[in-house]
């Protein structure tokens, strides 16, 4: 499995945060049942390790990865957890020696050209763009892109369904990650057919 396909199966990855498991299965299948392939699970939370395990069961056909790897522990626990892939805000020289010895495709963050240059010579031509919107945007895309022409960004960081259009617009953005269709209000209330509406809102995003 490519990091290419993966981020190609929908325009947006939804950055999940899960506190409480039970949200888990029924929130994965809204997500899916909206379009949305591949689904971001972040670290920080203490039952995100299993959300993930539980979130592969309900969606097989889904795309179930990890994000806010920042070090071995978290590493490991996305191994473990079965991840379809990994995603990291940036990149440490641990990371990049545990991502060549695994098989899981992994997406590490940059931000600035020098970071972008540095994961290119290691063979990464897939990253994660982040913060996004802080770290300036579709400028900011626009121009790493002509003398790095050969990298394409997963951006994420204060994206907006007002704003994706307008990254994926970009020759180097295969798609974009957000949390918009994720609201923590409709979570509360056990309301799987809003986000579900929302993720399809998302999932037709061009």
């Amino acid at each position: 499995m490519s990091i290419e396909k993966i981020l190609s199966s929908a325009p947006v990855v939804p950055v999940v945060v899960i506190d409480n498991l039970e949200d888990a299965a029924p929130l994965a299948q809204a997500l899916y049942n909206g379009g949305l392939k591949a689904l971001e699970i972040t670290l920080r939370t203490p039952v995100a390790a299993q959300a993930v395990k539980i979130m592969k069961e309900t969606v097989p056909d889904a795309f179930v990865g990890t994000g806010t790897v920042v070090d071995r522990a978290t590493f490991e626990a996305s191994v473990a957890a079965g991840a379809d892939f990994m995603v990291s805000p940036g990149v440490n020289d641990e990371l990049l020696a545990l991502a060549k010895e695994s098989d899981i495709p992994f997406l590490p963050g940059a931000a600035t050209p020098s970071e972008v240059m540095s994961l290119a010579s290691h063979g990464f031509k897939f990253l994660k763009f982040f913060p996004a919107e802080a770290a300036g945007g579709t400028a900011m895309l626009k121009s790493i892109g002509g003398p790095l022409p050969q990298v394409t960004f997963c951006p994420t960081g204060g994206i907006t369904l007002e704003s994706a259009p307008k990254y994926l617009a970009l020759n180097n953005v295969i798609c974009v990650g957000g949390t918009w269709m994720l609201d923590k209000q409709l979570i509360a209330n056990k309301d799987w057919q809003a986000i579900e509406a929302l993720a399809k809102q998302a999932s037709e995003v061009k």
